[in-house]
């Protein structure tokens, strides 16, 4: 059990002389979104401040990701918290007066957010420091990618070999939820997310003579409609899954039976075994399925982002950090499991690790993620930057 002082550790109030500055900052990062691996302006935006506040900075991991470190005391504790910093690639509708002026791409996960909350905390950090121990603060490129991300690539390159960490975590607004309310759990949290790419190869044909013809539209659309069977009739009813078709493309002309069609599938599971029997059973009906239209196929499965699995002390030591922030009306310690993935899985393979979700207030009327009317809420920055401080002062300590 940690001891601590609760008068010395941070509270909303001591971040508001910060407000201004972070909501500046915030809308300032999302004025200039960057796609994965792209983020060259904003990491150098990122590490300018950091070194600026004192604090060791390393660039150039997963090409755009840094690590800043800093150093309090004689704790021998080594903690990580870890920020996202990478834009989608949408056209923004919001009209406002700080929208994305990159054509095409912006902040619309949140990330910017994200980023200036932990630079809240860092920010704050540096200036009382607080601690006793080692704090890395890792912001990660590429989260969005779905495969080949930063987070994995940051691990393959040796990230808690160059930075150990005795644990990591992570921080992602949640819209529906009340602005501030921290939602987590132990065990798994979010889905593994897998991505499968299926050509359905025919003969093309006119379309008045569809008996010259195979016909790979129909066999497509016999694919789909099968695919709907494996959640329901190949998974125990007990375990979370989702296969759902989001693409599906054919021919140009009306009176042309194309040669080939696309199917593009996504899905999600939560345990190792159903997720290899759902490639199993989806790699079987479209094989299978095709075969009986005379037709075949090409399948692409592409094995994306493992479930991200909160371990018990560190979600236990934020829920507890949390509720003593905000109250404990306002922290959901059991949130049920979320079928979206994360890249921050890979992190917490290599070191204990727990995802919290901060609620960022009504998804309605486009507000929901990956949408171009989000917009990330100011009102979570200092929160989020508390949070952090107060849970690094918490866990960093001299006394055990």
């Amino acid at each position: 059990m940690v001891t601590r002082d609760a008068d010395t550790r941070t509270t909303l109030a001591d971040l508001q002389d910060l407000k201004t500055e972070l909501t500046a900052l915030r809308r300032a990062l999302h004025q200039q979104p960057e796609l994965a691996f792209q983020e060259h302006a904003t990491s150098a935006r990122v590490a300018g401040l950091l070194a600026q506040w004192g604090y060791e900075v390393v660039t150039g991991l997963a090409g755009t990701g840094l690590v800043a470190t800093l150093r309090a005391g004689a704790g021998s504790r080594r903690l990580g918290l870890r920020a996202d910093m990478d834009a989608l690639p949408i056209a923004e509708t919001t009209g406002l007066a700080y929208a994305s002026q990159a054509e095409g791409r912006m902040h619309a996960c949140g990330h910017d957010g994200h980023m200036a909350m932990l630079l809240g905390a860092a920010r704050h950090l540096a200036r009382t420091r607080n601690f006793s121990g080692v704090l890395h603060l890792i912001f990660q490129p590429a989260e969005e990618r779905g495969f080949d991300s930063g987070a994995k690539r940051m691990v393959e390159e040796g990230l808690f070999k160059r930075f150990p960490c005795d644990m990591v975590l992570a921080m992602h607004n949640h819209p529906g939820a009340p602005v501030g309310q921290f939602l987590s759990r132990s065990g798994p949290f979010m889905a593994a997310g897998d991505r499968v790419f299926v050509k359905v190869i025919g003969n093309g044909g006119h379309a008045a003579r569809p008996h010259l013809a195979t016909d790979p539209v129909v066999a497509a659309a016999a694919i789909v409609m099968a695919l709907q069977t494996v959640v329901s009739r190949n998974i125990d009813p007990s375990q979370a899954a989702v296969v759902s078709v989001g693409r599906l493309r054919a021919g140009d002309a009306l009176n042309v039976i194309p040669g080939e069609a696309e199917i593009g599938i996504s899905v999600r599971s939560f345990s190792p075994q159903v997720r290899a029997r759902l490639r199993e059973r989806i790699v079987q009906i479209c094989t299978s399925t095709a075969e009986s239209h005379e037709a075949s196929v090409k399948i692409d499965y592409v094995e994306g982002y493992p479930v991200v699995d909160n371990a018990d002390a560190p979600t236990a030591l934020a829920l507890e950090v949390a509720r003593e922030l905000v109250g404990v009306d306002r922290v959901t310690g059991d949130m049920p499991p979320l079928m979206g993935s994360e890249d921050f899985a890979y992190m917490q393979q290599a070191v204990p690790g727990a995802l919290v979700r901060l609620g960022n207030g009504p998804a309605s009327g486009g507000r929901a993620l990956h949408n171009a009317n989000y917009d990330f809420n100011d009102d979570n920055l200092c929160v989020g930057a508390a949070f952090w401080s107060r849970l690094a002062e918490t866990y960093l300590r001299d006394t055990c």
